[in-house]
């Protein structure tokens, strides 16, 4: 597995590899939902957290680890998502880091990215891809189950959050061998989104 950094786009997103260009927007956007880092999130993008999370972003960029992308729509940043804990050797990568402004959730968007995303890492040899998701976040854990990745196991006591909670983690995936049918599926969704 080697996954190509470069822009990926439909009708509905266009990712593109997150540079400086995008930094004001995303901040906007993160600005945009106060609470659900405190609720949510592991770490923190917003306020006075945005620019040490924004260094620390970068830095994974840098050296390899993340491949992340700024979530394009009509022109703006509207969040981000990437792929990290890139396991080259056994072809494993997760999908997560994924944040949205608030008016673009539940629409095309998620589907749309993520649709494109797990194509272009199957295109680059993935044979699964994962999904982390506090065990907590109802939304996220449907939105991935609606995916079509199938739910695996419950991490327990995974993590520690940015603000001390000691979060469970729901594990999800997707092998190359599930893709086509849940490609189908995510195109017979954003056909209806198009209609």
């Amino acid at each position: 597995m080697k996954i190509e950094t470069k822009i990926l786009e439909s009708r509905f997103v266009r990712l593109e590899p997150m540079g400086e260009q995008h930094r004001e927007d995303l901040r906007a956007a993160c600005n945009a939902d106060q609470a659900i880092w405190t609720e949510l999130y592991p770490f923190s993008w917003a306020g006075e957290h945005f620019d040490p999370t924004w260094a620390t972003l970068t830095a994974h960029i840098a050296d390899g680890t993340t491949v992340s992308f700024a979530v394009m729509v009509e022109g703006r940043c509207v969040g981000l998502t990437c792929f990290s804990s890139m396991d080259s050797a056994n072809g494993v990568l997760e999908i997560g880091g994924t944040y949205y402004r608030p008016d673009v959730r539940g629409g095309a968007v998620n589907p749309a990215a993520k649709r494109l995303m797990m194509g272009h890492a199957f295109e680059c040899g993935a044979r699964r891809a994962v999904y982390r998701v506090d065990a907590i976040n109802l939304r996220s854990r449907a939105a991935v189950l609606k995916l079509g990745a199938v739910e695996e196991a419950l991490l327990r006591q995974d993590r520690i959050t940015w603000t001390g909670r000691i979060r469970d983690t729901v594990l999800f995936s997707v092998l190359d061998s599930e893709w086509p049918g849940v490609r189908d599926g995510l195109d017979a969704r954003l056909a209806a989104f198009a209609a």
